[in-house]
């Protein structure tokens, strides 16, 4: 996508609070437009190319490990942070009362009793497998239309949601003894054949979900549910530290260039900062900052209160009276169930995820593979390249050029894809662009190739398939490209 001038409003009012930060001088902003300019030769790789996260790029681990080493750049001291906080993402919780008083306050209603069996080895969760299998790293979000009164001041375009009354604003599939889990996750699959070029054909698998098991009553009947997948925590902090200015001038709600991209920002509320702020992480840009993240994912898929979101209770509703009186872990020497220090050591830990080098850059198929990927158009939205903020506390992702090929925007990916709940700004048919770097890893960090919000797409060539809205005119061309091609393309993917 071209670069936009920015919407001065939104240029002015948002800002990246999060960090703290030093101006771009001309002469940086000269380098990185040059950096990060787009190639007009593919015989060869770019310069750095191999270098995803720049000095903060890990060595490539041929084992399940390879997503959880800490950033190559990151010092000595720093490490130790960076196992501590991965004890506590590791950390398994259990109920209270306990004589574990560093650990209790598990639920009552979860859908894990640990980050770690979410984001298992640091990668992307999975579907259930049959039957038999629970959905411990998948979930659905809920919640029902509100007013424009329920949306923050000050955000334009803010589509109010609440919470479903009986149910909050996610399905906890599990629960501690006594309590009955509010759900179990029912999902169907419908076979698709998609005819490619020269004869091939994919098969897509179509979900259905249902909310079976109902423990709490019946959903509301305009409750609005959408499936998520635990995403990759690889290179958090660099996507954490590219200039909001940077990302907005990227945007084009209004198709102005007429390429039929159309990105726009995610403007959330901030409950860290108490203002709005632009949406980087999850599936749908909802939340500005790794720490914030980490908070409503302790609170929403473990039950752990904290000092951003300090009900011990996490997700239960008014309506769920057993589960808000039961003993929860609050009240001790922590204050909340993992007090400050703690949630400072988990954000330090999954911003310094480091992100594998890339491999077989200048292998000749790769190669092509790339050239179809930049003239098939999917730069439109995978922006492959970003500089970061120069910050004087935290040199680990100070000024560095990063390969993580996304613009964090919201795009309208269609209707095959739409999940038609809103969240914040971001329409029932728009999500975030995910970032790539790692993909190629998948199946060796998780056992498992399955992609996109929802996990539907079992292979990279099913994921490009699915996508439809503004990714339509390229997808279709992936579609009817020679088959070297779309294979190229395939080898290209998997080298990030």
């Amino acid at each position: 996508m071209a670069v936009h001038a920015a919407t001065p409003a939104l240029s002015a009012e948002l800002q990246d609070l999060h960090l703290n930060t030093l101006p771009r001088t001309d002469a940086e902003r000269a380098r990185i437009s040059g950096a990060t300019a787009a190639p007009d030769d593919f015989t060869a790789p770019q310069r750095f190319e191999e270098l995803p996260a720049g000095a903060a790029t890990v060595r490539v681990r041929t084992d399940a490990d390879a997503f959880s080493q800490p950033s190559a750049n990151i010092s000595f001291e720093q490490e130790l942070d960076f196992r501590v906080g991965n004890g506590l993402f590791k950390k398994i919780w259990v109920s209270s009362p306990s004589s574990t008083k560093a650990s209790d306050g598990l639920g009552p209603l979860y859908n894990a009793r640990s980050c770690q069996r979410c984001h298992i080895k640091d990668g992307r969760g999975h579907t259930p497998n049959g039957p038999e299998d629970n959905a411990i790293s998948m979930f659905l979000r809920v919640s029902v239309p509100g007013l424009p009164e329920d949306a923050p001041e000050g955000i334009a375009d803010y589509i109010a949601t609440l919470p479903e009354p009986n149910y909050g604003l996610q399905m906890q599939d599990f629960a501690l003894a006594g309590h009955p889990a509010e759900y179990r996750l029912d999902i169907t699959y419908e076979e698709v054949p998609v005819a490619l070029s020269e004869g091939d054909t994919a098969m897509l698998r179509r979900p259905t979900y249902i909310a079976a098991d109902l423990g709490y009553g019946p959903l509301h009947p305009d409750a609005m549910l959408s499936p998520r997948v635990a995403p990759q925590m690889i290179g958090l902090g660099l996507l954490e530290s590219i200039p909001v200015d940077e990302l907005l001038a990227r945007a084009d709600p209004e198709d102005t260039d007429g390429d039929g991209i159309s990105g726009r920002a995610n403007i959330v509320w901030s409950t860290e900062f108490d203002q709005p702020m632009m949406g980087r992480f999850g599936h749908k840009a909802a939340m500005p900052t790794v720490m914030e993240q980490s908070a409503a994912a302790f609170a929403g898929d473990i039950g752990i209160s904290s000092p951003l979101f300090p009900l011990p209770q996490g997700d239960c509703t008014e309506a769920q009276v057993q589960c808000t009186n039961a003993p929860h872990g609050d009240g001790d020497v922590r204050v909340f169930e993992i007090d400050e220090t703690g949630m400072d050591l988990v954000a330090f830990y999954s911003r310094n995820l480091g992100v594998p080098g890339r491999r077989d850059v200048d292998d000749p198929q790769v190669l092509r593979g790339k050239e179809v990927f930049y003239t098939t158009g999917c730069t439109a939205c995978h922006t492959p390249s970003h500089v970061t903020h120069r910050m004087p506390d935290r040199p680990e992702h100070s000024f560095q050029l990063i390969w993580p090929y996304t613009d964090l925007l919201l795009h309208d990916m269609g209707e095959g894809l739409a999940d038609n709940r809103p969240e914040a700004r971001a329409t029932g048919r728009e999500w975030r662009t995910p970032p790539l770097w790692g993909i190629g890893l998948t199946e060796r960090v998780s056992g498992h190739t399955q992609f996109l919000h929802d996990g539907r797409a079992r292979s990279l060539l099913e994921a490009i398939l699915w996508h439809g809205g503004e990714a339509q005119a390229a997808r279709d061309q992936v579609v009817s490209m020679p088959k070297a091609d779309r294979d190229a393309l395939i080898r290209f993917l998997e080298s990030l």
